[in-house]
């Protein structure tokens, strides 16, 4: 009995022996090799406006070619004369617009004339015959006219000579039985752009003195004519 233990013991071990001898798996390390990062060349794309600003060889003899050409330099030529006529246009109003400028700036610049202020000569009758005093007074070439039904200019102040431009203005003037002049409203004359002249003749209609009259219309309608010559 012993025997057969120790036999069925012995088997066992070769048996175990054996097990452990062909079952043991070891676990082997996996090595994975990369290979090195080798940059790809950098491929150049042509664009498309590359591509159609450098035509082949053959494009550039062809006759569709030659006739682009043609179409793009006549393109640009009239886009040249475009400009030009534009920049010719736009300095035109600028120029007009600086002008306009200049001419408010002028205007407004001038200081207000006070018909107070305002000097000029004076032409009297004091002392002479009423019968032999004509209602035309000269002053070289230009003159004074006025109308008034048998009244007569004791004083008549001479403008004429104070205006740089020329014209005729005429003044409507109301007039006391006294002879003062109470009204005196310049006439419109489109011809006459100098705004002075209006002011130097209603000035001068103002300050007119004509002989006293009781039987006169009070007051008496009449006009002034007042002819500048340019200076």
């Amino acid at each position: 009995m012993g025997t057969l233990i120790f036999h069925i013991l012995l088997v066992s071990v070769f048996l175990l022996a054996d097990v452990d001898m062909k079952g043991t798996a070891y676990e082997e390390e996996l090595l994975i090799e990369f290979p090195e990062l080798i940059p790809e060349p950098e491929a150049v794309e042509e664009t498309k406006e590359t591509q159609e600003s450098e035509p082949t060889a053959n494009e550039a003899s062809s006759p569709l070619s030659e006739t682009r050409s043609n179409r793009t330099n006549i393109a640009s030529n009239k886009l040249a004369k475009t400009d030009e006529f534009f920049d010719e246009d736009y300095m035109r109003e600028v120029e007009a617009a600086k002008q306009l400028v200049s001419d408010v700036n002028n205007q407004l610049s001038k200081e207000a004339v006070n018909l107070e202020d305002i000097k000029m000569p004076v032409k009297t009758t004091e002392g002479m015959n009423p019968d032999s005093i004509d209602n035309v007074v000269y002053t070289g070439e230009s003159n004074i006219v006025y109308y008034l039904e048998n009244r007569y200019h004791v004083s008549l102040p001479i403008p004429v000579y104070l205006a740089q431009s020329g014209g005729t203005v005429v003044v409507d003037i109301a007039v006391t039985r006294d002879g003062k002049v109470i009204e005196a409203t310049p006439r419109k004359n489109a011809s006459i752009r100098d705004d002075q002249i209006f002011l130097y003749a209603k000035a001068a209609a103002s300050r007119t003195i004509f002989n006293a009259d009781a039987s006169a219309p009070n007051p008496q309608k009449g006009t002034i004519h007042y002819t500048f010559v340019a200076q």
